[in-house]
């Protein structure tokens, strides 16, 4: 099990132990000290860990820009990352505020990788980032190369299209700080944190989605942030309202672990603000069966899921939980 602490390091546990050593260490290159939402904020493990070792980070630089790096597993020890075998693939130009960095990384079904970056900060995206001639705002597709690099997969939306980044895949996303893929149908699920009055949820079927745009910052959720045009803005499945307590959605998984069976096929998300980890039923354009877990978690700042299916849930408390 590998636990992410936003300051810099990669805790391993085996058998419910922590190891003395960190699996990775980058406190030193990373910059976390002008807001709670910079750090270390993301890794992922392609399909093919055992056999390549390689593996992805995203953290934030001192200028504020993000970057997302490949690193190898150590070929003496396999508890411990192999630090000088760092390649960055990507630099993202974030220079302006310490905010919305996004920073989920996450391999979809047919082994791409997947980026989420927030819009660059501040409140109502003021350099119009929810467009495509930037990465912020968005969430990227890329095919890393064993080498350190990265192609672009030929059938992303943008691709040999004048001034339009060929590594978008989707658009118009104020900070999808969480998303995942549901490991049984393939399905993203995307929780996109809101500014001051609605959190959403997106649902995009397996197969689909390429190029969507999910309307920040002309649109909030449902309601309308700014005049302007938003061309075919998709509608969330799912609107938290800040009235109701909620201030920064906290996007999780589809359970699949067998041993919950009263959870199993339900979307499960929390709040920053809201201690409550509640479940949902998700579909084409629809959200049915909203209730809460039963669960609470203070300050819930993360999900995990392993390869069994288990549940985990970061708090920037401290502690990680385990849905039994």
């Amino acid at each position: 099990l590998f636990i992410v602490q936003r300051l810099g390091k990669v805790i391993l546990m085996l058998n419910g132990r922590a190891q003395p050593h960190p699996f990775l260490d980058v406190t030193s290159l990373l910059y976390s000290g002008g807001a709670d939402e910079q750090g270390l904020l993301g890794l992922t493990f392609p399909a093919d860990y055992a056999r390549s070792g390689l593996f992805y980070v995203s953290y934030t630089i001192a200028n504020n820009d993000i970057r997302i790096v490949q690193y190898r597993r150590s070929a003496s020890d396999p508890n411990l990352a192999e630090a000088a075998s760092a390649h960055v693939l990507l630099t993202i130009d974030h220079h302006k505020f310490p905010s919305h960095n996004g920073g989920q990384l996450a391999f979809g079904p047919e082994g791409d990788l997947y980026i989420g970056v927030g819009d660059g900060g501040s409140e109502d995206d003021p350099d119009n980032n929810g467009n495509t001639d930037t990465l912020l705002a968005k969430i990227l597709r890329i095919k890393p190369t064993p080498e350190g690099g990265y192609t672009i997969p030929p059938s992303n939306p943008f691709v040999s299209q004048s001034g339009k980044r060929p590594e978008i895949w989707a658009y118009g996303l104020r900070n999808a700080w969480r998303f995942s893929f549901d490991r049984k149908t393939g399905d993203l699920i995307i929780g996109d944190v809101g500014q001051d009055k609605q959190e959403e949820v997106d649902f995009v079927p397996a197969g689909t989605g390429a190029g969507a745009n999910y309307g920040w910052s002309i649109f909030e959720g449902d309601r309308r942030n700014k005049p302007g045009n938003a061309p075919n803005a998709v509608a969330p499945v799912l609107v938290a309202q800040h009235s109701d307590g909620y201030c920064a959605i906290i996007g999780g998984y589809v359970v699949r672990d067998r041993s919950l069976p009263g959870l199993y096929g339900r979307y499960l998300f929390g709040d920053y603000c809201r201690p409550q980890i509640e479940s949902v039923r998700l579909s084409k354009g629809h959200a049915t069966g909203l209730k809460p877990t039963g669960l609470q978690v203070s300050e819930t700042s993360s999900f995990g899921q392993d390869a069994m299916g288990h549940i985990y849930v970061a708090s920037l408390k401290g502690p990680v939980y385990r849905l039994k």
